[in-house]
């Protein structure tokens, strides 16, 4: 059984032009062990897929679908018994760590905190424990550091300190959201080669949002690409990155800076877009969500959510479902024969 399984996980927000749909069934699974990435523009859904994992949508929003860890469905459950699993069972890494953080506690209490909330620690145990997570995560002198506070840190450093809360209590699923946004290079590579290797060390899953497409082909082995909310196309990552069977995985790919010695003489290349614009969500259409800025778009495009289709299993398997796609590629699009014999340099 995976750790982590969703299932036509559905998400609702009122707006001021009425009720709107920001997550539409959106289905995968997950192992212990297992990294899995999210990536896709800002607006698609990656952020609200993974507070509805921890139970920290807002108020109003209405959730259908299902969410279940380790067998445990966590949609409709207590905001108490959800307290007991966060923290503990289930961890994130926010994506802005100087708002994450308390401003007005050290950050060693808030290291700590967990640890006495979940584990039932002493104050003194706590403290000690919590040392070894800052040292653990890269925190030079933790121990004389223990009582600073978060504006005493580098951007950097209070990444790591977010860090090192969410794995206090060794839970079994981590999210990181965009951990390394606003780091630099070098930093970028120390945060996502701890991640590896605490996933490696305590076998947990780990859920890897990004815009970054280098970061996710590095640190992902399962990858969904989502774009107005949906799921357009899933799969291993190397297959995903290979095939690029969406037209709007083409899209990403195609804008991205490419780095290359200019010809003397000739015009700088432009960095192609993908046409139009990202549509509110009260006006995406009622069919693909991305119907109107393909080149392949049809009237039924507009009118006909795309079902999933299998465009390749793993050898010697048969999935039950789609749902649990832990290896098969698959493509919601209902145009996905067209774009694969279209010539390879078409344009999304």
């Amino acid at each position: 059984m995976p750790l982590l399984e969703v299932s036509d996980l559905t998400i609702h927000l009122p707006t001021r032009r009425g009720l709107v749909q920001a997550v539409r069934k959106v289905s995968f699974a997950l192992e212990r062990g297992a990294t899995l990435g999210l990536i896709g523009e800002s607006g698609c859904g990656k952020s609200l897929t993974a507070l509805a994992l921890m139970g920290l949508l807002p108020e109003q929003a209405q959730v259908g679908g299902s969410i279940r860890l380790d067998g445990q469905e966590l949609l409709g459950l207590s905001e108490r018994r959800l307290c007991a699993l966060r923290g503990n069972r289930l961890a994130m890494v926010f994506q802005e760590p100087m708002t994450a953080l308390n401003p007005v506690h050290s950050i060693g209490r808030q290291v700590a905190e967990p640890l006495r909330l979940h584990l039932g620690l002493g104050r003194r145990a706590a403290q000690a424990r919590a040392v070894e997570l800052l040292e653990r995560v890269g925190i030079a002198q933790a121990a004389r550091r223990f009582g600073e506070y978060p504006h005493q840190f580098s951007g950097g450093q209070r990444q790591r300190i977010t860090i090192a809360m969410a794995l206090a209590c060794g839970p079994e699923l981590l999210i990181a959201d965009e951990p390394t946004t606003a780091l630099d290079v070098t930093v970028q590579q120390q945060i996502l080669g701890l991640l590896q290797e605490l996933v490696a060390e305590h076998s947990m899953a780990l859920v890897l949002i990004s815009h970054d497409l280098g970061v996710i082909a590095q640190n992902a082995e399962q990858l969904l690409v989502m774009y107005g909310g949906s799921v357009v196309e899933s799969g291993m990552t190397e297959t995903v990155f290979a095939r690029r069977a969406h037209p709007y995985t083409r899209g990403l790919f195609a804008a991205r800076p490419q780095m290359h010695v200019p010809v003397a003489g000739a015009a700088p290349a432009r960095l192609p877009t993908i046409a139009g614009t990202v549509p509110e969500l009260a006006d995406l259409p009622a069919g693909c969500p991305f119907a109107g800025r393909c080149g392949f778009t049809t009237e039924a495009c507009f009118a006909q959510v795309p079902g999933p289709r299998l465009l390749q299993a793993p050898a010697g398997s048969a999935p039950a479902s789609l749902a649990s796609w832990r290896q098969p590629h698959v493509v919601r699009c209902l145009r996905d024969e067209a774009i694969r014999a279209d010539a390879p340099g078409a344009k999304p």
